[in-house]
């Protein structure tokens, strides 16, 4: 008897869990779960772009103008049916939601499908509270939710918050703006052809719009239409004589974006979105959470970097800046401009002058055998190849000289020497990837054009040891139900050439920004160079450029002209890499590294030759340069080492005034001269100058 009771209650509370449990639950949801308005939909369609920090950037909302709420009353009959001819043809039967879809639904979830179909009342909801995360739980509140709307408020008045609502592309959302979007007109003068056109939207806006897709467009037009027909919401005649409706061009706008130099910076974010398969429609509707790469204090000091050294200059100048974090290549300054909807200038493709030698470097030092910094050039000018003024010539200079001095002729040869191919491999391994067809040996000048966020990325290899990073802006995007649809990976990167050679590279920039007196604060590591690109007529440039990095940082400056015109000062003066450029990429580093502590790169350990300011036998140098000594004495015959303009030498130790004996003899040189004078190439930089003119070769100068 006891037993049949145990096993009678055991089957009473079955039937009641089954039965009361569900009735509970769904008690529980109606309790709690509130009814969403049109401005929940819109505030939660809202993109939000925030900095690394996660300190707002910018709201995506489209302009007020772009959605403006309409009374139902004021959308024709026709218009409405046409919505739901599209979207849910038992609107005014069933009760809020469709129990067959949602079981559907989760039926495909569990074996791992999506979801299926909804009703308006639905959607509405999904649009407006719960999301699209694709589980039982969004389902359960959808329905929940759906229901209890259907339940306090009429048809009518959910359909009419439903077309206030949802986005149909364009930037609008809500009928009424449609209307303007597509047709100019407003909603209460739309025809049911033109109405069919918009409900058709709905469903998949940036695939159906006519200026986008009109085979698509027309296919789903014409499935509204005859659903209407199927309906009787539409008599067959007006059917037979209906017409595609023709639709205003579709623009291009900001998209809610901001308008000053912010814009820029949104709108690289929109195109990575894009590249990574996320839409513009989820832009537009999935209330998306976007943090960026961006720092905003670096942003600052780009901006106001930009801002300060361009005041007072000719208006017709045009700058750009981007830096980039060597660690894992996420852009932390972007400035492209202060027109945040005209031409962002990160993007522009320039030639970038010397700012190229390092990849000279790069590819010379993984010759087999390889050429490294102590190698020895004539840097005298020849034929139809020239440098500006005795500061960058050289009788005979090594590579590091020839870099500090920035010696075309030297890099020239150099170039010819490894093969022009290979310089533009190295250029391509460390980052660059625009177009450098065809190269010959004028590439070591320059003369292939690249974008700034380009150099600086190449630039950031080289600062990470040769380790590539893909640059990126957009760090992860979140919905506004909290799913994760993106993560930028934290991998290793990917070896591009060995950390020796980059070092190596390193090495050879390090005494470029102290000699054009561009030294950052606390003698603080820096390898550098600058760029500048002149013109057919002699004296005129028409493109300069700064580029360097620290261990932590890397960043790129870019200064030119919208029609490529001279580029020259308010005193009229041409501009070169050192000039204003110069004086941005200062600015902006000096700001980005002053609260961080000193860096050093890795020791330095030559390959090939080493260069000649290392005595034969030294010990294995450091990258840390040495304390200055103003008291010593140069021995007889000596030069002393460079310096810059705080009297702190350059690098390294002093080197001897008796040329080696062993460096070859290049053609054009006088081999006696050679061997009975110092080398004049090293003694060059030991005075430098902030206003030393760049080589200038036939269309490029450094």
């Amino acid at each position: 008897m006891r037993r049949r009771r145990r096993i009678k209650w055991a089957v009473i509370g079955s039937i009641a869990t089954v039965v009361l449990g569900p009735l509970l639950a769904f008690a529980l949801g109606y309790m709690f779960f509130s009814i969403p308005t049109p401005d929940d939909a819109y505030n939660n369609q809202v993109a939000i772009v925030s900095y690394s920090d996660g300190s707002q950037l910018t709201r995506l909302v489209p302009e007020q103008g772009n959605r403006i709420k309409v009374p139902l009353e004021t959308v024709p009959v026709p218009v409405r049916h046409a919505v739901l001819s599209a979207e849910d043809r038992s609107f005014y039967s069933n009760p809020g939601f469709d129990l067959t879809g949602i079981l559907r639904a989760a039926l495909s979830q569990l074996r791992g499908g999506v979801g299926g179909g909804s009703t308006i009342t639905q959607q509405y909801v999904k649009k407006t509270l719960v999301g699209d995360e694709a589980t039982l739980w969004r389902k359960y509140k959808e329905m929940i939710v759906a229901f209890k709307l259907s339940q306090e408020h009429t048809k009518d008045q959910i359909l009419g918050d439903y077309l206030n609502a949802i986005y149909f592309g364009r930037g609008a959302y809500g009928i009424q703006s449609a209307s303007q979007a597509y047709f100019g007109k407003s909603v209460d003068t739309l025809t049911p052809s033109e109405g069919a056109l918009l409900a058709g939207l709905i469903q998949s806006p940036s695939r159906w719009d006519p200026a986008i897709n009109p085979d698509k467009a027309l296919q789903r037009w014409t499935f509204v239409m005859d659903g209407m027909v199927s309906q009787g919401w539409l008599s067959p005649a007006d059917r037979a004589t209906a017409t595609f409706p023709q639709t205003l061009p579709r623009k291009i706008t900001s998209n809610g974006a901001p308008t000053d130099n912010r814009g820029h910076l949104v709108n690289a974010v929109k195109a990575e979105l894009e590249e990574l398969g996320i839409s513009d429609q989820e832009l537009g509707q999935d209330g998306l959470r976007i943090t960026t790469t961006i720092s905003p204090e670096q942003q600052q000091e780009a901006v106001d970097a930009a801002h300060e050294t361009l005041d007072g200059q000719p208006p017709n100048l045009r700058t750009a800046l981007v830096a980039i974090d060597p660690a894992s290549g996420g852009i932390r300054a972007y400035y492209g401009g202060d027109d945040g909807i005209g031409l962002d200038y990160a993007q522009v493709h320039k030639q970038p002058g010397s700012t190229f030698k390092p990849f000279v470097v790069l590819a010379a030092l993984q010759q087999d055998p390889p050429i490294g910094l102590g190698e020895k050039f004539s840097g005298s000018p020849v034929a139809g190849l020239k440098n500006a003024d005795d500061g960058a010539d050289c009788a005979v200079c090594d590579l590091k000289q020839a870099m500090t001095i920035s010696n075309n002729v030297v890099f020239n040869t150099l170039a010819q020497k490894v093969g022009p191919q290979k310089v533009a491999d190295a250029a391509r391994s460390a980052g660059i990837t625009s177009p450098l067809d065809t190269p010959d040996s004028r590439i070591a000048l320059g003369n292939k054009e690249v974008t700034p966020i380009e150099l600086a990325s190449a630039y950031a290899t080289i600062a990470a040891g040769g380790v590539w990073h893909q640059p990126h802006i957009v760090s992860k995007v979140v919905t506004a139900d909290d799913r994760v649809l993106y993560e930028a990976p934290t991998s290793d990167g990917e070896r591009r050439f060995p950390e020796q050679v980059a070092r190596n590279v390193t090495e050879a920039m390090l005494n470029v920004a102290r000699a054009d007196g561009l030294a950052l604060p606390g003698n603080r590591q820096v390898a550098a160079k600058t760029g500048t690109v002149q013109s057919r007529f002699e004296g005129q440039n028409n493109d300069a450029w700064m580029a360097g990095f620290t261990p932590s940082i890397a960043s790129a400056v870019w200064i030119g002209t919208d029609m490529n015109s001279p580029i020259r000062t308010a005193r009229g003066t041409p501009i070169a890499g050192q000039g204003l450029p110069g004086e941005v990429w200062q600015a902006f580093m000096s700001g980005a590294v002053r609260d961080s502590p000193p860096e050093s790169f890795p020791t330095f350990r030559p390959i090939g030759e080493p260069p000649s300011y290392l005595p034969p036998n030294a010990p294995e140098p450091t990258s840390a340069p040495p304390a200055p000594t103003p008291t010593a004495v140069p021995p007889s015959g000596a030069v002393p080492p460079p310096t810059g303009p705080d009297g702190a030498p350059l690098s390294g130790t002093p080197m001897s005034g008796t040329p080696d004996p062993n460096a070859p003899i290049l053609p054009g040189t006088d081999p006696q001269a050679a061997q009975a004078t110092p080398d004049p190439g090293a003694a060059q930089p030991a005075q430098p100058t902030t206003t030393r003119r760049p080589e200038c070769g036939l269309f490029a100068c450094g």
